[in-house]
């Protein structure tokens, strides 16, 4: 998705036996073969139906492969390996294919036949363990982060490899993994523990592991987070919540003595902050130039002001779903933004028109090869 909010042209080949993406069938908000979620991730492609179990599917395959600058799968990666996906597999056919595979542990090791999804990996690389209440269970974050970071990682690996590619003629296998993008997010923990064997742990109120004021904090009304990550942002939050003389306190005078001293501050900024609703707060935090924010919820957040100054909602028109709400790219490269993509596809909506654009065949192949099971029946 990403690549294709950049502009590419991405054919998403999907599996004619289990009827396609399985987000296609993902409720709520779920039409036939396609939905909401399927929507999400899915605009500006084309779809093709493709058996690759089929040995007929294997030419089709090389064909595209042929007029295409990047392979990229997210199944298991021994099933990469199996199926014939690598560089090495399909090099013969375009010297300069980049064949990106995003596994759940990658194509080698002792767990690359292994499945994943988020939950796990969240789970298995120590997120979980630093996520919520020190006294509650472990917790997962609300959002896919494990998935979508690696998402990013694949797009930026296919961008090298392709830039690679057209400046020396040579393609390559970018090998990726969830859990290995997850363990490379732990960063500055990772250091720790790698280095001094520091073992992070869950803090209260989500504050940050080694600098305060840095996490949530109640109000009258509610709660804010505050960040004050440098000596200047201290003196400005303290100066704003009235409490100055904090800042003259010797057992607060820098990181090492706020971290030494993090439950005896904390008490006094609560104490403090309890006394005003949360928009006095923001207001105040705001004009002293201390970074604070409101919790709020997912309406609240496309409710703000910031979200229509920078067009962040782009809308489009789907034939059974209605109109469709995007969050447009985060990649702003040009202005003014690009216009609203285009929806998601119908399961094998281009499979014609891909094969007979970029393949050169003709309907007589065409029609032997779905009569053949090797496309399915798709749209003719």
């Amino acid at each position: 998705m990403q690549l294709a909010d950049l502009g590419a042209d991405v054919i998403k080949v999907e599996d004619p036996r289990s009827k396609g993406d399985v987000g296609r069938y993902v409720p709520p908000h779920q039409s036939d073969d396609t939905s909401l979620f399927f929507e999400a991730f899915n605009r500006g492609k084309r779809s093709i139906t493709l058996d690759l179990r089929l040995a007929g599917a294997r030419p089709v395959l090389e064909d595209l492969v042929r007029e295409s600058d990047c392979v990229f799968g997210n199944l298991r990666g021994s099933s990469f390996v199996r199926l014939r996906l690598r560089y090495r597999d399909l090099a013969h056919v375009n010297s300069r294919i980049v064949c990106c595979c995003l596994s759940g542990f990658g194509m080698s090791g002792p767990r690359a036949g292994e499945g994943a999804y988020d939950h796990v990996v969240q789970a298995l690389s120590g997120w979980m363990s630093l996520t919520g209440e020190p006294d509650n269970p472990p917790l997962r974050s609300g959002v896919s982060l494990a998935d979508f970071s690696a998402g990013y990682a694949a797009a930026a690996a296919i961008l090298a490899g392709v830039l690679q590619a057209r400046t020396t003629g040579q393609g390559c296998d970018c090998d990726l993994a969830l859990y290995e993008v997850a363990l490379a997010q732990l960063n500055y923990m990772a250091t720790w523990f790698l280095s001094r064997g520091d073992k992070p742990v869950r803090q209260t109120r989500s504050a940050h592991p080694s600098i305060t004021p840095f996490q949530v904090y109640p109000a009258a009304d509610g709660w804010l987070v505050v960040a004050a990550p440098k000596q200047n942002l201290w003196f400005a939050f303290v100066g704003a919540i009235d409490m100055s003389e904090l800042g003259r306190d010797p057992r607060f005078l820098d990181f090492a003595q706020r971290l030494e001293h993090r439950a005896e501050l904390n008490h006094l900024i609560e104490a403090r902050l309890g006394t005003q609703p949360v928009a006095v707060w923001i207001e105040r935090l705001n004009a002293a130039g201390v970074p604070c924010a409101p919790i709020n919820t997912v309406e609240q957040a496309f409710a703000d002001p910031q979200v229509a100054a920078r067009q962040v909602i782009q809308r489009t028109s789907h034939p059974r779903l209605g109109e469709v709400g995007h969050v447009a790219s985060a990649l702003r490269l040009q202005e003014p933004l690009a216009s609203p993509p285009l929806p998601a596809p119908e399961l094998g909506e281009h499979t014609d028109e891909v094969l007979g654009e970029l393949c050169g065949y003709d309907p007589s192949r065409i029609a032997h090869l779905r009569r053949a099971g090797v496309l399915g029946h798709g749209h003719a």
